[in-house]
C-alpha cells in the first residue's frame, strides 16, 4: 500500500508552507537542505510542523488544496491541534 502525505513546514519568521509528497523523509530533507529552488529555499523552512498520511493520492491532493485555501489562523489552529508547541516533528529523523 502506498502512502501520501500532506505536510506543513515553518521557519523562524512565522512563514508556513503546505505541500504533498509520497516520501516524507526525502521531501523534508530536500526542504531543509535547501535543494528545492524557489519559495521554500527563499524562506528557509527548517521545521516540520504538521504531517497527515493518506492512502490515496487524490485524497492527499484534495486535503492540500483545502488547507492552502484556509486563512492563516485556521492553518495555525490545525498545527496547534497536533503540535501545540510548534516543535519540529522531523527532529528525530536524523536528516
Amino acid at each position: 500500500m502506498n502512502s501520501y502525505y500532506v505536510y506543513i513546514l515553518g521557519n523562524n519568521r512565522g512563514t508556513i508552507y503546505t505541500g504533498v509528497t509520497n516520501d516524507k523523509m526525502r521531501r523534508i530533507e530536500e526542504h531543509k537542505s535547501k535543494k528545492l529552488k524557489g519559495f521554500t529555499q527563499k524562506y528557509q523552512f527548517d521545521r516540520l510542523l504538521y504531517v497527515e498520511e493518506f492512502s490515496n493520492v487524490h485524497d492527499a491532493l484534495e486535503a492540500e488544496k483545502i488547507i492552502k485555501g484556509w486563512v492563516r489562523r485556521k492553518k495555525f489552529d490545525l498545527i496547534r491541534s497536533v503540535n501545540p508547541k510548534f516543535e519540529d516533528l522531523s527532529k528525530e529523523w536524523h536528516l
